[in-house]
């Protein structure tokens, strides 16, 4: 299924530049070196004042790519970008030599700093199955910045992600996160930044067996949520009868005012539709749809509550009968019917390989070549992986693009960010230089060329 295509455009630029793109993957040779070993003896603890000039540059917000172009970054901020930039006096200047400089991918969303290995349970922190609370939990406390996983994803060119809870014990799963992945103890960026729950069949499992049941229970804790707002002593009066606790009941009114969105996973459309018509008895609420597989067959009713839209395109066959409807045309036709869409690997490792979003994003640009599909421009495939995601969350004016005001998040790549070979060569964290050696690299260093006594011992001969 890890199939992508090259896209029109940058077939014609290699064309055009006359670039030896594999040789220019391969050996990393001038620039890409050069700052890769700037970075390593970088000190991270502090922000750079940089201006890295000489960028085909992408703004993330949709628009088309700048030749040319600077980026200029200070305190942490990025303050301007675009063609044409002056570079202040006394900011250290990076010449990118015409390659791509991007703002960093945000993940759309993901388990990273929740989960270190699957299958062992003191590593992973992903569910609380046989916890009491639900809503009210909040997975801050419990992020590891210190995570293989997070600078696996980072060296992939992922600088920020909203990361959310896989489960508890009740319908709602608690409270998401969204954080950076630099290489430091202060991951996350906003704590309770969404409330996550899960309707469809994941939801009924939780519910009692069956959608019937998945509804009437969402609307009754918001009720009781409600109820404990007007009187804050019901929920001692109910003891272990209390249908919510209190951490849970306060989460859920700032899902019902509107002041945590409310990450929704669901599939089938007539489910989506059902989603979207709690509004009519909870008219706050700030809804977002998490895979949404079958969000094509309803795409107009989404456009019209301007409800955003969190899919995997790579989603395109049905893996459950919610997702009989499944299409690779899922993303290209919701966005051709409005619906603000973004691209993420949910599904698919969303913990380790959060990385596979540029690929699965270059996919939706390749579609736009097959007859009777649907994809996505290069810019609109882009921005589904910056400044969308930083749209549904409510986060737009600090992350996902190098508007002025956002943060200082720069990723210099060795090629088209959306080809499969393409790998970061340079990547700044809020203004922060960041190390793209992984556990992976050392361990691949330690054992490529053993000397005999160099390693641990680990047979007789």
């Amino acid at each position: 299924r890890r199939v992508t295509f090259r896209s029109s455009r940058a077939k014609s630029r290699d064309a055009k530049d006359g670039v030896n793109v594999s040789r220019l993957r391969s050996t990393r040779t001038g620039l890409g070196s050069a700052l890769v070993a700037a970075l390593a003896l970088a000190t991270p603890a502090h922000a750079q004042d940089i201006a890295i000039t000489n960028a085909r540059l992408v703004i993330g917000d949709g628009s088309a790519p700048v030749e040319g172009g600077t980026v200029v970054v200070r305190g942490g901020k990025v303050v301007a970008a675009g063609a044409g930039v002056a570079v202040p006096a006394g900011v250290e200047r990076v010449d990118a030599g015409g390659r791509w400089v991007t703002p960093g991918i945000v993940a759309a969303f993901s388990r990273v700093g929740l989960v270190e290995v699957d299958a062992v349970g003191g590593t992973n922190d992903r569910n609380a199955p046989r916890t009491r609370f639900s809503a009210g939990l909040d997975i801050a406390p419990a992020l590891n910045p210190m995570g293989s996983p997070v600078a696996v994803n980072r060296a992939s060119g992922i600088t920020r992600a909203i990361v959310a809870p896989g489960g508890s014990s009740n319908l709602f799963a608690g409270q998401g996160a969204v954080v950076d992945l630099a290489d430091d103890m202060d991951m996350v960026t906003k704590p309770r930044a969404l409330q996550f729950v899960a309707f469809g069949e994941d939801g009924s499992a939780k519910a009692g067996g069956s959608r019937a049941a998945t509804f009437l229970l969402f609307r009754e804790q918001l009720l009781a949520a409600r109820s404990y707002a007007r009187n804050p002593a019901a929920l001692a009066e109910w003891g272990n009868d209390a249908m919510l606790q209190r951490a849970d009941a306060d989460a859920l009114l700032r899902v019902i005012d509107g002041t945590t969105p409310l990450f929704v996973r669901v599939d089938r459309a007539a489910d989506i539709v059902n989603v979207l018509k709690l509004r009519q008895e909870f008219p706050a609420l700030k809804l977002v749809l998490v895979g949404a597989t079958e969000g094509w067959l309803v795409a107009r009713e989404i456009a019209a509550a301007r409800v955003p839209v969190l899919v995997s395109p790579l989603t395109d066959l049905p893996g459950t009968f919610e997702q009989l409807g499944a299409t690779q045309s899922n993303t290209g036709r919701l966005k051709a019917a409005g619906v603000d869409v973004s691209v993420g690997v949910f599904d698919d490792d969303d913990a380790h390989k959060m990385g596979y979003a540029t690929q699965y994003a270059g996919n939706l640009v390749a579609l736009t070549r097959l007859p009777g599909a649907s994809g996505m421009s290069w810019d609109q495939a882009f921005a589904a992986l910056t400044s969308a995601p930083a749209r549904a969350v409510g986060m737009e004016g600090s992350i996902g693009s190098l508007r002025p005001g956002r943060v200082g998040d720069v990723v210099i790549w060795d090629n088209d960010p959306l080809e499969l070979g393409s790998r970061p060569t340079a990547i700044w964290i809020d203004g922060k230089a960041q190390s793209l050696t992984t556990r992976q690299d050392r361990l691949r260093d330690r054992y490529a060329t053993p000397g005999e006594g160099a390693l641990p011992k680990a047979y007789d001969r």
